[in-house]
């Protein structure tokens, strides 16, 4: 079936680069499910929700809920990377379908006489490792070619007598006589430089050798030839010597622009980016400093463990930051790890820009959803709802709560609650005149701004209710709506305050979700706050009701224990050390004890 991203995933989608890169996709408790590749990752990724799918792809994409992306320098380095992260977080998705089928490496072994081999791992063997090689096949046909090139040992050891490779002069010979260690290093530097990349020579001299055969006729010759140049192309490209280097490393590089800030971690391990971080923040001040204290805040979390090295920016004072830190920091100004600090703030500046952009994205679907709210009420356009609800237990314990949005999105911090105490039993007339009248006389009191809007959950009797408070007693005239809920509990309908007539909104539109945003978060916050009251209540009935407990000790218990189910559990003794009697500690915990039995 298609897919039907929800709107984060699809605001993402919009978002991405059309470079090559990793994209991690992750399921609903944000972990990572499905690693893949990409040379252009906004084209790979929006395939999955942009296209039919059946069988094993249909069940990921119905299980991604978010994604992130690495930028590389290359498809090549895409290869790369994904096989590094699918051997790191083995994702299921990649186990059911490839794990198990790693890339090979082509390894020169650490011997008196060294030689060339393919191997599926990298060991901590002093030996040098080149790869991995996304084309297993190019791999092979490389390492043939350089067998044949730059021969070092091809049989398994001394044999008193020229082996057969040495006599076709792919062999150094060590198999009858000792070879100088001189002649090993010299032939060894030779492979490195090949396999780093260093093919020009090479490749100049297999086309000369290509076009000769060619104008021979020997086109199955030339055939073999442009292919060699073709593996050779596929393996030595963008690939990077592991060696020795097996030193853990953190690089930390950063883009800011606007107040903004990203900074971009790449965690390396044997010379290879295993794992990326990136953090968005708001900043104070120049990027240095916001930097600077990051990474030591960083190293001071319990679950990060400090590398041997951290590599960063020339901005940082690599000197005074090594002293903070207690390990050494440097910052490369070439090679492969200046390579990789400039494609970190690559990574940061495509994540800040992507930060930008859905902020934009967000802010006009607000705007447009307050503005076809006000539109179909027929009022100013506004920026700031306050939306009230009320909750009680059968007429018994009656509470109201208030909520804020600004701009479409929730302030919480200006979110209010109430106790209702104009009536003991259920009577929506009274609760809302009473929330009404103490909300609105404070804002009038104080000088405070007043809303562009009050939405009440409600029907006519809400409004009629909030209406006389505001405009009789008050003298107040804002604009005010009721939201009306279906027999599911759903928002159904919007009632102007001034017309008391259904507003027609559209059920799909950003209007009418903003409305929807703004019931079920407003019903929450007073389910919330009335939970928490009755069982405030029904807990202090409890206590009250134990001789020798009054006002001050059932504070005490509270304020020590924070819950009833933990007096329940706690011993005379633990009651006895707030400093109540061995009589009361032991009725209290006996008392508390059978009424837990019974219950």
């Amino acid at each position: 079936m298609l897919a039907n991203p929800s709107k984060h995933i699809e605001d993402k989608l919009s978002l991405l680069p059309s470079e090559p890169g990793s994209y991690q996709m992750k399921d609903y408790t944000g972990k990572i499910i499905y690693v893949g590749k990409a040379k252009n990752l906004k084209n790979r990724v929006r395939s999955y929700f942009k296209q039919d799918h059946d069988g094993k792809t249909a069940e990921l994409v119905a299980n991604i809920v978010d994604f992130d992306f690495i930028v590389t320098n290359s498809d090549k380095e895409a290869f790369l990377l994904e096989n590094e992260l699918i051997k790191k977080y083995k994702p299921y998705y990649n186990i059911r379908l490839k794990y198990g089928t790693g890339y090979p490496y082509i390894k020169i072994t650490q011997e008196r006489n060294p030689r060339l081999a393919l191997v599926s791992e990298v060991k901590k063997d002093g030996a040098f490792y080149f790869g991995p090689y996304p084309n297993v096949y190019a791999a092979q046909e490389t390492l043939h070619f350089l067998e044949k090139n730059y021969p070092l040992r091809r049989c398994k050891g001394r044999q008193g007598r020229p082996c057969l490779y040495y006599s076709m002069g792919q062999c150094l010979g060590a198999c009858f006589k000792s070879v100088p260690m001189a002649e090993y290093d010299a032939q060894v530097d030779r492979i490195k430089r090949f396999l780093s990349g260093d093919t020009k020579v090479v490749k100049k001299r297999l086309a000369k050798e290509m076009e000769e055969a060619a104008e021979k006729m020997e086109f199955e010759r030339a055939a073999d030839l442009r292919d060699q140049l073709k593996y050779i192309d596929e393996t030595v490209e963008s690939q990077r010597v592991l060696s020795k280097d097996s030193t853990p490393r953190d690089l930390f590089n950063y883009h800011m622009d606007k107040g903004w800030m990203t900074v971009s971690v790449f965690f390396l391990r044997q010379a290879r980016l295993i794992r990326q971080m990136k953090q968005t923040f708001a900043v104070v001040s120049d990027g240095v400093d916001e930097l600077t204290t990051f990474i030591q805040q960083f190293y001071l979390q319990k679950n990060i463990q400090k590398p041997r090295e951290v590599l960063v920016p020339k901005v940082v004072d690599a000197d005074l930051m090594s002293q903070a830190l207690d390990l050494p920091v440097r910052t490369p100004v070439r090679g492969e790890k200046k390579d990789l600090l400039d494609l970190a703030e690559k990574n940061a500046r495509i994540a800040l820009e992507e930060k930008f952009r859905l902020m934009e994205l967000n802010e006009q679907k607000t705007t447009q959803a307050m503005k076809e709210v006000t539109d179909a009420l027929g009022i100013s356009m506004g920026h700031r709802i306050e939306a009230f609800d009320h909750s009680h237990t059968q007429g018994d314990e009656i509470v109201s709560a208030m909520v804020v949005f600004e701009d479409g999105r929730p302030n919480k911090d200006l979110y209010r609650k109430y106790k209702i105490h104009s009536t003991n039993h259920a009577d929506e007339w009274l609760e809302t005149q009473e929330v009404i009248r103490r909300r609105y006389s404070r804002l009038l009191k104080e000088h405070e701004d007043m809303p562009d809007l009050i939405l009440m959950d409600g029907g006519i009797a809400q409004l009629h209710a909030a209406k006389e408070v505001l405009e009789d007693e008050l003298g107040l005239d804002i604009p005010i709506a009721g939201m009306v809920k279906n027999d599911k509990h759903k928002t159904a309908d919007l009632i102007s305050g001034e017309t008391e007539e259904i507003v027609p909104l559209d059920h799909h539109s950003q209007g009418f979700f903003l409305i929807q945003r703004v019931q079920d978060e407003v019903h929450r916050f007073v389910i919330t706050f009335h939970r928490k009251s009755r069982s405030k209540k029904s807990l202090a009935s409890r206590l009250d009701a134990i001789s020798g407990v009054g006002p001050k000790t059932r504070q005490k218990l509270l304020t020590n224990f924070g819950s009833l189910t933990k007096i329940e559990e706690a011993s005379p003794e633990e009651l006895q050390e707030l400093g109540l009697s061995k009589k009361t500690a032991q009725l209290i915990h006996w008392t508390l004890s059978q009424s837990k039995v019974e219950k």
